[in-house]
C-alpha cells in the first residue's frame, strides 16, 4: 500500500445530519473498530478541515474528513534478543524487560521488541486482537525496565487479563524523583487523557480516565528522593504524569520533566509484579533487582548527597 493510497479525503453535503466524528469515521471505514477509530482520531491520523479533532466533535455541513491509515504491521517474527526470565511454567512467563526494548511491534517500529524475542524462546503465544501482540496483556514503557507477565495460552491470557481489570495484580515501582518529596507517602488521584496541547503526551485533564497511585519514599538522596510507587490503575505514563503533575518529574525524563546527568533514561522500574497463577489460581509475587545505570545513578547521588 502506498502512501497516497492510504490516504482519503471525504467531503461532507450541505445537508448531513448532525453525527460525532467517530461514529461517521466508523461508517466510513467499517473494517475497524470503533475503539480503533477513536485511536486513530486521538492520534491524528483522522483530521477535520485539516485540524485535529476530538472523536467527540460534531461536524457540520461541508466539513472536510482526511483519513489517513497507518501502515499496516505484519505479524511479529521470532528474532534472537537475549532474554531474563523470571519465572516460567505451562501458562505464562514472566520477563525482566531491559530498558530501552518496545513491547510489541507498532507502524515505524515493526521489528526487534520484545514479542519479537518471546516468539523466538516460545514458538506459540496467546493470539489477541491485535496480531501484533501475540501473549501481551500489559506493558511497560520502553524505557521503563522491569517484569511483565506474557499469556502462552487463551485461558491464560484471559485469567491475567481478568485480573488487570479488577487492579488485582499488585505492581511496585522503584522511582527516582526530583526534590524532596513530603510527606513521605501519600496517594495521587488526579484523571490522564491527552494532553490537548500536544497529542504525542499524556496530561491530568478534565473529563480523563481515572487514576489513582500511591507512593512511599524509601530515602531522600541530595536533591532527590527515591520512591517505592504502586499504581492502583494502569494509564499511559500515569507515574511519569502524576508525579510530575505534583512538582516532582521523574529523574532523566525529559518528556515530562529533564534530562538528568546521572541517568541516560527515566529512573523508573518495575521491581514487583504480583498476581494469582493461572495453573493454580494460587497468589504468587515476583522481584528483581535495579540494573546496573539505575543502581549506578544511586551511587552518584549517594556521593554528592
Amino acid at each position: 500500500m502506498t502512501a497516497e493510497s492510504r490516504i482519503r479525503t471525504l467531503e461532507l453535503g450541505a445537508t448531513v445530519p448532525i453525527i460525532r466524528l467517530d461514529k461517521y469515521a466508523v461508517q466510513a471505514l467499517p473494517q475497524f473498530s470503533r475503539s480503533h477509530i477513536q485511536k486513530l482520531i486521538d492520534q491524528g491520523y483522522i483530521l477535520v478541515n485539516g485540524q485535529r479533532a476530538k472523536a467527540s466533535q460534531r461536524l457540520n455541513a461541508n466539513d472536510s474528513i482526511t483519513i489517513e491509515l497507518p501502515p499496516t504491521v505484519s505479524h511479529p517474527v521470532a528474532e534472537p534478543i537475549p532474554l531474563t526470565i523470571a519465572y516460567e511454567d505451562g501458562d505464562i512467563v514472566v520477563i525482566d524487560k531491559p530498558a530501552g526494548l518496545t513491547v510489541h511491534p507498532a507502524p515505524g517500529h515493526p521489528n526487534h521488541t520484545l514479542v519479537n524475542a518471546i516468539l523466538a524462546h516460545c514458538s506459540e503465544l496467546a493470539i489477541s486482537s491485535d496480531s501484533t501482540r501475540p501473549g501481551i496483556v500489559h506493558r511497560l514503557d520502553k524505557d521503563t525496565s522491569g517484569l511483565m507477565v506474557v499469556a502462552k495460552n487463551e485461558f491464560a491470557r484471559q485469567y491475567l487479563v481478568a485480573q488487570f481489570k479488577s487492579h488485582a495484580v499488585t505492581k511496585g515501582y522503584l522511582v527516582l524523583v526530583r526534590g524532596k518529596l513530603l510527606p513521605d507517602q501519600g496517594r495521587i488521584e488526579a484523571p490522564i487523557g491527552r494532553d490537548p496541547r500536544n497529542r504525542q503526551r499524556m496530561a491530568i485533564v478534565e473529563g480523563g480516565k481515572e487514576a489513582s497511585t500511591e507512593y512511599k519514599v524509601r530515602k531522600h538522596l541530595g536533591d532527590c528522593s527515591f520512591l517505592e510507587v504502586s499504581p492502583e490503575t494502569g494509564r499511559t505514563h500515569q507515574i511519569r504524569v502524576h508525579l510530575s503533575a505534583i512538582g516532582h518529574p521523574v529523574v532523566g525524563d525529559a518528556v515530562y520533566g529533564a534530562k538528568s546527568p546521572y541517568v541516560k533514561r527515566q529512573f523508573i522500574h518495575a521491581y514487583r509484579l504480583g498476581f494469582c497463577l493461572p495453573k493454580t489460581g494460587k497468589y504468587q509475587e515476583f522481584t528483581c533487582a535495579l540494573p546496573r545505570d539505575l543502581k549506578l545513578a544511586l551511587q552518584s547521588l549517594g556521593q554528592k548527597a
